[in-house]
Parts: structure tokens; sequence; C-alpha cells
């Protein structure tokens, strides 16, 4: 999706209706603009509390793994992927 769209005096530019909506930017949403050589990206910033609850719902190990046992399994799944 490109649209183009004027600085105004201020140095604003509206975002676009469509581009909003796409993103779930709604009012008092904060963003962010990072700057990466000659453009200019524009996002959402992350929730930080959301990012401490997903962290804390994490599942939990019921049972004790032991190194040889956490070794194996780190093993079957990296040739998994390596595949």
């Amino acid at each position: 999706m490109i649209i183009r769209r004027e600085i105004g005096e201020k140095g604003q530019v509206v975002i676009p209706k469509d581009i909003r909506e796409h993103l779930g930017l709604n009012i008092g949403v904060n963003i962010i603009f990072e700057v990466r050589d000659n453009e200019v990206v524009l996002k959402k910033e992350d929730d930080a509390s959301k990012i401490v609850e997903d962290f804390f719902n994490t599942p939990k190990i019921k049972r004790k793994i032991d190194v040889k046992e956490l070794k194996k399994i780190y093993k079957e799944q990296y040739e998994e992927e390596v595949h």
C-alpha cells in the first residue's frame, strides 16, 4: 500500500484512515518513528503490560528435567529445524 501525503506548515502529516485501521492505530495509541537510512518506519508501540503478562503466563514445567534429557530434547528439535 502506497499513499502520498503532503507535510503541513507545522511539519505534520495525517496518517490515512486505511493505514490507521490496518495497523490498529486508534486514538491514544503510542507510535514509534524509526529512521533507517533514508526512510522512516512507523509502528505501533508494544504495550509493556502485555509483554509482562505474556512473560508470566508461560507454561510451567511440572516435573524436573535432568541435563541429559534437556540436551536430548534440544538436539531433537534442532535436527527437525535443520532438515
